[in-house]
């Protein structure tokens, strides 16, 4: 990524030292990129984002525990602990008053940063979850993680294969993903990171719906917001960044056509003028 360096920052989370990578570039304001768990990466969802946003923002995009080159450790994943994460980041690095765009969980981290009363300039919320309470496909997925036989099958060969990896991610959009995002998820993730995401998902996928629903607090937020959401994303549903719109005073609603779970990838180029037509 032209522009774009490699950084590494030590941070205490949770009462262990942790040593997080994170990619950097450009000058302006702070935009802070938060990625989604499991298949992810900060390059993996931001590879496009990060130059092109660099000319007018100072971008960084955290490889948050447990994913790309930041340490993996073995312990318990929580949307709790990636939001001391977050917070911890923003502090070690000297971020003050950020604009936030998250992806899927990162979504819910930047929005859960806000309501907790962090310092925030404006929200970015792509495919978003932390939007509400359940999807069709959360009884099965529970069923699964709580079978350490079945969970383990289920996700069986994920970090070190191509062809389960480019499986994994033509379920998440209506089209046959590229190469190179096929690559960067090869590059990113292994078999520390898929545990890390069968830990986040025991904890955040109940018995009767998700743990992380922020949706009765949308009022509460006094930012400009801009929902994206891919129109075929089978993961999320589309109508929680809608009902999110209605809820936001102050919001923006993108809905990209022919596109699944990750806009920034899916459609960079659109992505990119949104976002800078937004920040």
């Amino acid at each position: 990524m032209t522009g774009i360096s490699s950084e590494h920052v030590e941070l205490s989370v949770d009462g262990e030292d942790t040593d997080v990578h994170y990619r950097t570039g450009g000058e302006g304001p702070p935009l802070v990129f938060l990625h989604g768990i499991g298949l992810d990466a900060a390059t993996v969802s931001w590879r496009h984002a990060l130059p092109a946003l660099a000319d007018e923002r100072t971008v960084y995009a955290p490889d948050l525990p447990g994913h790309g080159d930041s340490d993996k450790p073995d312990r318990e994943y929580t949307t709790a602990y990636y939001l001391e994460t977050v917070s911890a980041f923003l502090d070690a690095v000297e971020i003050e008053n950020p604009a936030l765009a998250g992806l899927s969980m990162g979504g819910a981290l930047a929005l859960g940063h806000a309501l907790d009363g962090g310092p925030v300039e404006r929200l970015v919320l792509v495919d978003s979850y932390g939007l509400g309470a359940d999807a069709y496909w959360r009884t099965m997925a529970s069923s699964v993680l709580q079978t350490p036989i079945l969970g383990n099958m289920l996700w069986q060969g994920v970090s070190t294969s191509r062809p389960a990896i480019r499986t994994g991610l033509r379920s998440m959009g209506p089209g046959e993903p590229p190469q190179q995002l096929v690559d960067d998820v090869d590059d990113a993730v292994d078999y520390q990171t898929v545990r890390a995401m069968r830990r986040w998902q025991r904890s955040e996928f109940q018995c009767r719906g998700f743990r992380t629903d922020y949706s009765d607090r949308l009022d509460e937020l006094d930012v400009p917001t801009m929902l994206v959401h891919g129109d075929a994303d089978p993961l999320l549903p589309r109508h929680w960044s809608e009902q999110a719109a209605g809820a936001v005073s102050n919001s923006r609603l993108e809905i990209f056509e022919n596109c699944g779970h990750c806009p920034p990838r899916e459609q960079p180029e659109r992505f990119n003028r949104a976002v800078r037509a937004f920040c």
